[in-house]
């Protein structure tokens, strides 16, 4: 059967299909306005920052330097003549990208980890469950302040964490934060035992919407609790620990709060990260051009570690 030829002329609107359309964009216009404003724009005027140098304030002129601030951070010419190594171990960015991709590396397995074995403990219809839920969530929803005021004391020297350890025979008596190996130890701390009840929370909707005739299923040809964990439950829950994980590792990449609260990227340099890089060059040192070229590294490093983590996904779902 022929189909119908094409109208060469389209069908105008009419009075009451364009009322309906403006009032659509009304409702969302305050959105897109607002992201304009307080996003989009200030990422326009960073990028365009991290090409001059300029230390703020209407009486100070911006001097255009290119690809200068980008040179300043990464010392080009020190790192081609004593090689990578010295990137990460001399020059500011390198410390502080090498801090962040540790604590990015330790944090977001450990956070699943727990996250998942929370999870399959609450995720059971026993007496309390509802009550444990809560308790674990709660940090989340808490003042980070309060949170990180709080294991600041128990870390202290005399503190009760220390006190735990020397029970159990350690002879460890240090300020956890006040020790340059144990610092960053102490933040991952923090920072796994606050996050893990929000993804405790997103992984039980996730278990409790696996079907239940693959258990069945799994049990009738012989398998066990281990190997129906293996090969049904983390399966099914693939595409949860797909999205836990990426958001994990944007927000590991822009940790401040903890940072700042808790040691303020010290002692030394041994917890400075990325963003507290930026704040110390644009709010101590006023070099918003450093501070912005930094923050389009972070852009960059956090797009790619999306990008790949996207493709592999899709690698993994055309299998």
């Amino acid at each position: 059967m022929a189909k119908a030829p094409k109208s060469r002329y389209k069908r105008q609107m009419t009075g009451y299909e364009r009322k309906k359309e403006l009032i659509a964009y009304s409702f969302i216009a305050p959105n897109f306005i607002g992201f304009a404003v307080f996003t989009l724009l200030p990422v326009l005027f960073s990028i365009f920052l991290s090409f001059v140098k300029w230390k703020g304030g209407a009486f100070n002129t911006m001097e255009w330097v290119g690809l200068g601030n980008y040179a300043e951070i990464f010392k080009t010419a020190k790192v081609a003549e004593k090689g990578i190594g010295y990137l990460f171990n001399k020059v500011d960015l390198g410390i502080a990208l090498k801090n962040t991709l540790f604590f990015t590396v330790v944090t977001v397995p450990l956070t699943l980890v727990c996250a998942v074995a929370l999870a399959l403990a609450l995720n059971r219809a026993v007496k309390g469950a509802v009550g444990f839920r809560t308790v674990f969530f709660f940090p989340y929803v808490a003042s980070m302040v309060a949170i990180c005021v709080c294991w600041r004391f128990m870390m202290m020297k005399d503190g009760p964490i220390n006190q735990m350890l020397m029970a159990l025979g350690s002879s460890y008596n240090k300020s956890w934060t006040a020790d340059s190996t144990m610092a960053i130890w102490s933040i991952i701390l923090v920072s796994v035992w606050r996050n893990m009840g929000y993804y405790m929370v997103i992984y039980l909707a996730a278990l409790q919407g696996i079907p239940t005739d693959l258990y069945e299923a799994a049990t009738v040809d012989g398998a066990n609790k281990w190997q129906q964990f293996c090969h049904v439950t983390l399966p099914q829950l693939r595409p949860t620990t797909f999205f836990a994980s990426t958001m994990l590792i944007i927000s590991c990449f822009k940790i401040y709060d903890v940072v700042a609260i808790m040691t303020e990227g010290g002692p030394g340099r041994s917890t400075k990260m990325l963003v507290t890089y930026i704040y110390d060059e644009a709010f101590s040192n006023f070099n918003y051009g450093v501070a912005s070229a930094i923050a389009m590294v972070l852009l960059v490093i956090v797009l790619i570690f999306t990008l790949a983590q996207f493709s592999m996904e899709d690698r993994y779902a055309n299998n």
